[in-house]
C-alpha cells in the first residue's frame, strides 16, 4: 500500500501532464489562428490597397529657376590643354616657313605661382585650384595624352559674336583652349577651339573668343556698386566637370582684398557663400535680376573644397577691363606716378606726421613721374586735382584710371607745410618694369649669356661650312631650355638665327649686343634658317617677351 506521500506525488505529476497538454493545444490553436489572420491580411492587401501615383501639382517657379533658365545657355565650359615642353634631348622638327606653334596666352610667372595654400587658409591667388587638374579626371595619370595636362573652368558669353569672359588663371599657359556651349552635344569632344584676345593679371581676368556662324546667347552685366550685403545671388558653372551646376547664396561682404601689397591693389572682391568649387572659376555670379554682378574667382578653404566663403571680381571692374582688352592694344593700360607706400599705418604715425587722411610716400622711383615732379620719401599726398585722398587704395584707383601722358595736380605735405606739384602720369606697366629692372644694361655683363637668361637659348658661332651652305652669316642654336621664351616660339637646336628684330646676328658678339637690349614687354622677332633644308630660305617667327 502506497504511502500518503507517494500518492500525493503521483497526483501532482498527473496534473502537470494534463496542464502541459492543455498548453500545447493552445499553442497549436493559436498558430493556426495566426496563420489564418495573416492569410486574410495578404488577401486584403491584394484586393483593397490603392497603388501610389505621382501627382502632377504645378509648382510656381521662383526667381532662381527663372534665372537659371535665362542665363544658363550663355554659361560655357572651358577646357584647356598644356602640352609638354620641348627639351634638347627630344628636338621638335622644323617644318615650313610659318612654323605654326601653339601660342602661350601669357608667360608671366607672377613670382609666387605654385606656392600652394598659406597658413591662413587662402589659396595662393595666382595658383587657384579652380583651373587646376580635376581629381580623378582623365588627365590624372593618363599616359595616352603623352604628358598633356588638362584643366577645367567656366566662362560666360558677353557678345553674340563669340566673346567670352573668364579668369586669367583658367587659360594661363594653356596651349589649347576649348569651349563647350550648353547646347553642344555631351560627348568626348572637348568643344570648340578658342583663342585668347587679352588677359589682365592684376584682376585675374581674360577675354577669349570662339568662331560662330550664328548669334550666341549672351548675359547682361549689372551694376556691382548697387549690391548690398545680404542680397541673394546665384552662381552657375562647371564644378568638377559637372556643367550647368546652379548654386545659391547671399552677398556676405564687399570690397574684400585677399592679396596683400601691390598685387592686391586691384582685387576688391564681392564675398559670397554660394557654393563655389573647382571648375566654377570664371563663371558668373548673378543678382536676382539675372544680371552678372561678379566673376567667381577664388575661395577661402582649408580642405581644398567649398567652405562657405567665395570671392567674385565685381562687374564694374570687369566691364572696364573687358573694354580695354578688346581694344587695339588688347591690354589694360593703367596710370602710375612711380611711388611706393605702406598700408595700415598706425594712428601714431598719422599724429606724428600731422595728417589724418592721405598717403605717406615711402619710396620714389628714380626717373619716374613723381621723381621728375620733385617728390621725396616722407611727403604726404593729400589730394588729387583738389579732391581729398582718403588712403592708398583711393590714390591708386584714381591714378590708375588716368591715361598715361595726362597731367594731374597733387597736393602734399612736406615738413608740415602744404604744397602742390603737377605730375605727368606714366604707364604703370612701364614704371614697374623700370622698378624691377632699374639698371638694365645695354650690353650683357661679362660672363652672363644674354640669350640664355632672357630667351632661354644658348648659341655659338656658325661654322664656315654652315655659312657656305646657307650663304648667310648667323649663330647656331646649341640648346633650348624647356618652357622658355625660345622654346615657346618653336626654336630648336641646330637652327641658325641670322637676325633679331631686323638687326644682323652674324656673330656671337652681334647676337649678344642685340639680345642684351631686350626688356620685358618687347616684341622679339627672329629670322632663322634650317641648315638641313636650306631651300626653305628664311623663316620669320616671334612673340612678346614676358
Amino acid at each position: 500500500m502506497k504511502s500518503l506521500l507517494e500518492r500525493w506525488r503521483t497526483r501532482r505529476l498527473a496534473s502537470f501532464y494534463v496542464l502541459l497538454a492543455t498548453f500545447t493545444v493552445a499553442i497549436v490553436a493559436g498558430s493556426y489562428a495566426a496563420h489564418g489572420v495573416r492569410g486574410q491580411e495578404q488577401q486584403n492587401a491584394a484586393s483593397d490597397a490603392t497603388p501610389l501615383r505621382v501627382v502632377n501639382t504645378p509648382i510656381q517657379p521662383n526667381q532662381f529657376t527663372g534665372i537659371a533658365k535665362e542665363v544658363g545657355p550663355a554659361v560655357v565650359n572651358i577646357n584647356t590643354q598644356t602640352l609638354p615642353k620641348q627639351s634638347e634631348n627630344n628636338p621638335r622638327r622644323f617644318h615650313g616657313r610659318a612654323m605654326p606653334m601653339p601660342q602661350n596666352p601669357d608667360g608671366d610667372d607672377n613670382g609666387d605661382q605654385g606656392q600652394g595654400q598659406g597658413e591662413d587658409g587662402f589659396q595662393d591667388f595666382f595658383n587657384r585650384f579652380f583651373g587646376g587638374q580635376i581629381p580623378g579626371g582623365p588627365d590624372q595619370g593618363d599616359q595616352d595624352n603623352q604628358g598633356v595636362q588638362e584643366s577645367l573652368g567656366s566662362g560666360f558669353i558677353v557678345d553674340s559674336k563669340g566673346y567670352i569672359i573668364t579668369n586669367d588663371h583658367v587659360v594661363d599657359k594653356a596651349d589649347k583652349i576649348y569651349v563647350k556651349l550648353s547646347t553642344d552635344p555631351d560627348s568626348q569632344d572637348l568643344g570648340r577651339p578658342a583663342r585668347v584676345i587679352g588677359v589682365d593679371k592684376a584682376t585675374d581676368l581674360a577675354v577669349i573668343k570662339i568662331d560662330t556662324d550664328k548669334p550666341l546667347p549672351v548675359v547682361k552685366l549689372g551694376n556691382s556698386d548697387n549690391v548690398q550685403v545680404g542680397d541673394w545671388v546665384e552662381a552657375i558653372g562647371s564644378p568638377f566637370a559637372l556643367s550647368q551646376t546652379v548654386t545659391a547664396g547671399i552677398i556676405s561682404a564687399k570690397n574684400r582684398t585677399i592679396e596683400p601689397g601691390a598685387s592686391g591693389q586691384f582685387q576688391h572682391f564681392l564675398q559670397t557663400d554660394a557654393a563655389i568649387n573647382p571648375g566654377n572659376s570664371g563663371g558668373p555670379l548673378l543678382d536676382m535680376n539675372g544680371d552678372v554682378i561678379g566673376v567667381n574667382t577664388a575661395i577661402y578653404t582649408q580642405s581644398a573644397g567649398y567652405e562657405g566663403i567665395g570671392f567674385a571680381m565685381p562687374s564694374n571692374t570687369v566691364v572696364s577691363v573687358y573694354n580695354d582688352l578688346i581694344g587695339p592694344g588688347h591690354k589694360v593700360v593703367r596710370g602710375s606716378i612711380g611711388i611706393q607706400f605702406r598700408e595700415g599705418l598706425s594712428s601714431a604715425v598719422n599724429r606724428v606726421y600731422g595728417f589724418k587722411n592721405g598717403v605717406l610716400v615711402q619710396e620714389v622711383q628714380p626717373g619716374g613721374p613723381a621723381d621728375k615732379a620733385g617728390f621725396k620719401p616722407g611727403d604726404i599726398i593729400v589730394s588729387v586735382d583738389g579732391r581729398g585722398i582718403k588712403d592708398g587704395d583711393d590714390l591708386v584707383n584714381d591714378i590708375a584710371s588716368r591715361r598715361p601722358g595726362s597731367t594731374i595736380t597733387l597736393g602734399f605735405l612736406r615738413n608740415g607745410k602744404q604744397d602742390q606739384a603737377t605730375v605727368t602720369v606714366g604707364d604703370r606697366d612701364q614704371v614697374f618694369a623700370d622698378l624691377n629692372n632699374p639698371q638694365a644694361p645695354s650690353n650683357p655683363m661679362p660672363g652672363v649669356d644674354a640669350g640664355e637668361t632672357k630667351l632661354g637659348l644658348v648659341v655659338q658661332q656658325e661654322s664656315q661650312a654652315t655659312q657656305d651652305k646657307l650663304k648667310t652669316p648667323g649663330v647656331v642654336i646649341e640648346s633650348v631650355r624647356t618652357g622658355s621664351f625660345a622654346d615657346l616660339q618653336g626654336l630648336e637646336p641646330g637652327l641658325v638665327i641670322t637676325r633679331v628684330n631686323r638687326q644682323p646676328t652674324g656673330t656671337k658678339e652681334q647676337f649678344d649686343a642685340v639680345v642684351g637690349k631686350l626688356r620685358t614687354g618687347d616684341d622679339v622677332v627672329f629670322e632663322v634658317m634650317d641648315p638641313h633644308n636650306p631651300q626653305e630660305g628664311i623663316n620669320v617667327i616671334g612673340g612678346t617677351l614676358q
